[in-house]
């Protein structure tokens, strides 16, 4: 996992943004959600700024608290957090059937973390797809460090409109990372175009389960929390994913929400409640002595200003994740396997 220190959270964050319109970025970005006025329909319809302020604005709290794969897991006792989060990269290559020499496609890859581990673990090639130049431009640079950099590139598009010819995949996979496409069938049927004919797209998505109640006021605050801390335009149920990959042509093969039964709870990191040396930054104490150390950065200059206001709005979304967690309302790991036909006939 990546070794970011303070001074690497300090100089990473706003991204690719001057540092002095870190404060401008926030400001914007907040006003796009419900918690400051916002609506859907404003998230969706610019959701390629909002991502993109998102994650110039995160990624090196992102990097600082997770290390270099920004994703949840299922966990087992006895089984630390990065322990976990490897074996569920490693499982998603299982499901894909991943063979050495595939050509493989990470929608939504971040810095590249799943993406390096899958590609050493599979000993394929994958190609990471990522609208943010910021977190690519990190990507390569770790790319580089773990010698993956001749089999393993990033490519900087919109998953809405990717630029690869048809049929062009063996394999595709995404990790939390559709959630914040506008519309999930467009963004499932883009994925279908570039994969080959009889070939899987398997992902984490992040919903709203069955149990989730739109007239619940304490479901939406939950819902709202979650979505201004981790720049979602909105937080589909389970149901509407499923629909829209079999709108897309795909067939399923299974699907299932894998927080369900977990021996451990995924949002056992971000739990106030709990301590753990191992992943410290997470914790109640860890996340305090971050938020100070940001406000010391912020007084002296080596953070931009506006910083703290990333911080508060990543503190937002932890506890809104904990408590969809609790009440059973949210995953982050709702689990398909689907499949492209091999011809139209065969649908």
């Amino acid at each position: 996992m990546s070794k970011a220190g303070t001074l690497d959270l300090a100089s990473g964050l706003g991204g690719k943004l001057d540092k002095n319109e870190v404060l401008s970025a926030v400001e914007k970005y907040e006003k796009y959600h419900v918690c400051y006025g916002g609506e859907e329909e404003e998230r969706k319809a610019n959701y390629t700024d909002m991502v993109n302020k998102y994650y110039d604005l995160v990624t090196s709290f992102y990097e600082f608290g997770w290390g270099e794969s920004f994703h949840f897991a299922p966990r087992w006792k006895g089984e630390s957090l990065r322990e976990s989060i490897k074996r569920h990269e490693h499982f998603l290559a299982l499901q894909l059937d991943l063979k050495p020499g595939h050509k493989v496609l990470d929608v939504g890859c971040g810095i590249g973390g799943p993406l390096r581990e899958i590609a050493r673990f599979s000993y394929t090639s994958v190609t990471g797809l990522n609208n943010n130049e910021y977190q690519i431009s990190r990507g390569k640079e770790l790319n580089r460090v773990a010698k993956v950099d001749k089999t393993c590139d990033f490519v900087k598009a919109d998953f809405m409109k990717m630029p690869f010819p048809d049929n062009s995949f063996d394999a595709v996979y995404a990790i939390e990372a559709t959630c914040h496409a506008p519309d999930a069938y467009g963004c499932y049927k883009e994925i279908y175009r570039v994969l080959k004919p009889g070939q899987h797209f398997a992902a984490y998505e992040w919903c709203m389960t069955d149990a989730f109640d739109s007239n619940n006021q304490e479901h939406q605050k939950i819902k709202a929390e979650i979505e201004i801390g981790d720049g979602l335009p909105d937080i589909r149920l389970t149901g509407q994913c499923l629909g829209a990959l079999k709108q897309a042509g795909f067939e399923v093969v299974w699907e299932r929400d894998l927080a369900v039964n977990s021996p451990l709870p995924w949002y056992l990191p971000l739990d106030k409640s709990h301590f753990s040396l191992s992943s410290f930054r997470l914790t109640a104490i860890g996340r305090f002595i971050t938020k100070n150390m940001v406000k010391v950065l912020e007084f002296v200059r080596l953070a931009p200003k506006g910083s703290q206001r990333v911080q508060d709005f990543l503190e937002k979304a932890a506890e809104g994740l904990v408590e969809g967690g609790k009440k059973e309302i949210f995953t982050p790991m709702y689990f398909f396997l689907a499949r492209k036909p091999l011809s139209a006939s065969e649908k």
